[in-house]
């Protein structure tokens, strides 16, 4: 993470070597967010079968609720005195969920890889909670438990909708 220009520099209470570990665990987190943002709607674009529509709008909702919280994971990181995530190359250096570049994949094996990328990001989420709880910074330990309940909650319709009846 690069140095802080003093026009950036954001009052916070937090010790910086404190907060310097909770934006690094976030800005991975937030990689992982867009990563798996785009994949979702590359998926819902690409989506093909009898379940077409069931499934293009599941996923149309899910990319929503993802990059919905992008937004809130980037203004935590500025709100403890760090920068965050500048552009497409500094997204994938930071990134743990891997691209999908395949010209056809099947609808139940996009399920499947959504629903295992967002046990992934749970594993994100968890490991920012980890360094908010030992920052002692309460305001990002806490509103991670919503983002990992939503990320539960998406791997599971996933797993619901690609089980056989």
């Amino acid at each position: 993470m690069a140095e802080i220009n003093p026009a950036l520099d954001t009052p916070t209470d937090l010790p910086s070597n404190s907060t310097k570990s909770v934006a690094e665990a976030l800005n991975a987190a937030l990689a992982d967010c867009y990563a798996l943002y785009l994949k979702t709607k590359n998926f819902h674009w690409h989506m093909s079968g009898p379940h077409f529509r069931d499934y293009h709008l599941l996923l149309d909702d899910q990319s929503a609720q993802i990059i919905g919280v992008t937004d809130a994971i980037a203004e935590r990181v500025r709100k403890t005195g760090n920068t965050t995530l500048r552009s497409i190359g500094d997204i994938s250096r930071h990134q743990t969920i891997a691209d999908n570049d395949m010209a056809f994949v099947g609808p139940t094996e996009m399920l499947a890889e959504l629903r295992e990328d967002n046990l992934k990001l749970v594993e994100q989420f968890r490991i920012v909670k980890d360094a908010a709880d030992a920052a002692k910074d309460n305001a990002t330990s806490g509103i991670v438990d919503e983002w990992t309940d939503h990320a539960e909650e998406r791997a599971w319709f996933l797993f619901e909708a690609s089980r056989k009846a």
